[in-house]
């Protein structure tokens, strides 16, 4: 029974209708496509090929958030490839106190549209241009370009979640704006063609996933806060 839900799951995935970002690709696919008809047949299946392409990465399944209370969720799919203490962006003004700090790696086979961690509000949006190293490098995330946001919850307490662009990836998207009142697994925005997004807890939480688990954006349980 498993096996057939994690199929279907897979299948709904792959199916799902694409993030907003990605409908100018799909469009430009398709036009390709038409085009071909009257022209060169081999630029109808290349077009077809493009459409397909950027449908699948672009791709927005629906999650079903975690009904465990204090839970902090995944922002992103991919596979988690630190977990480490490490002082917040200094843009974000945390202050230099390092705090447990969650990455997970976007490969382009991963959906690449980001979910809130946890409810409250939007504190802080701050962009900051930088490189383009492999995301799964962990000089990333200080080094390329990102953009950093700070969420303070109901109990006054703050989360960071900061989206890092790649080695291919050169385009962040955020719809978030300071002030804006959040809920834990809605969409935030989308970071195109492989990337990085980190997660830095609260100080005094821990994580409760390792390196090398694999993050479902919006569901996976990265944490949970203990009672103030």
């Amino acid at each position: 029974m498993g096996f057939f839900a994690t199929l279907v799951a897979t299948m709904a995935s792959v199916v799902a209708p694409p993030h907003r970002a990605g409908r100018p690709f799909i469009a430009a696919g398709a036009a390709m496509a038409v085009f071909g008809l009257f022209t060169w047949h081999l630029l109808t299946a290349a077009g077809i090929a493009v459409a397909l392409v950027c449908w699948f990465f672009f791709r927005d399944p629906e999650r079903v958030p975690s009904p465990i209370p204090g839970a902090v969720l995944a922002a992103a799919d991919g596979r988690i490839t630190v977990v480490e203490l490490a002082a917040p962006p200094p843009e974000l003004g945390l202050g230099p106190a390092p705090r447990w700090r969650i990455a997970t790696f976007l490969s382009v086979l991963n959906v690449h549209v980001n979910r809130v961690p946890v409810s409250g509000s939007v504190g802080l949006v701050a962009y900051t241009p930088g490189r383009f190293l492999n995301a799964a490098d962990t000089a990333a995330g200080e080094a390329n370009e990102r953009n950093a946001i700070l969420l303070r919850m109901a109990d006054g307490r703050d989360l960071a979640v900061v989206q890092i662009a790649g080695l291919i990836a050169r385009r962040i998207l955020c719809d978030l704006r300071a002030g804006d009142p959040v809920t834990a697994g809605a969409r935030f925005g989308i970071i195109r063609f492989g990337s990085r997004t980190d997660i830095f807890l609260p100080p005094g939480v821990t994580p409760v996933v390792s390196v090398g688990q694999t993050a479902i954006g919006g569901e996976t349980v990265m944490a949970l806060l203990q009672a103030t």
